[in-house]
């Protein structure tokens, strides 16, 4: 399975409200955290006033050499990643097409639907991170991925 998104760059880290060193800003003084080499766990997507519970087995990691990959939901994924400020750009997804239970594979086509129609606007702060995209699409994420 194949999704398209906009352009390409090599991430460093996620600066939310601030470029400095590299790291997240999460609004208050000293309080920053970094966003690329982090496994992060979703905990929820809350799309078209909906909000689903993630599957355990979904997270993503964005890698500083411009790779992002992790699990869906159901199946395993690779794409690219643009990390620029707090913007992230998530395209070319390339996916394994296994078949899960119906309320994973929904979970799976919203939260790759997320990831991919733009510009994600990303906010980092006290070990969780939220997605945000230009539908106003929310995915609340959680430090540690499970094993």
């Amino acid at each position: 399975m194949t999704l398209t998104a906009a352009a390409v760059l090599v991430p460093l880290t996620l600066a939310c409200g601030s470029s400095r060193g590299g790291q997240a800003d999460s609004g208050a003084p000293g309080v920053r955290q970094p966003v690329t080499g982090v496994d992060w766990r979703v905990d929820s997507l809350t799309a078209e006033s909906t909000t689903l519970q993630a599957p355990a087995t979904a997270r993503i990691r964005i890698r500083a050499d411009g790779l992002a990959a992790g699990n869906l939901g159901c199946n395993q994924f690779g794409a690219r990643a643009t990390v620029r400020g707090d913007r992230i750009t998530i395209g070319d997804v390339r996916a394994t097409k296994m078949a899960c239970a119906p309320e994973r594979m929904d979970f799976e086509r919203a939260f790759a639907r997320t990831l991919t129609t733009g510009t994600l606007t990303a906010r980092a702060d006290d070990g969780k991170l939220t997605l945000t995209d230009g539908d106003g699409d929310v995915v609340r994420l959680s430090r540690g991925a499970p094993e």
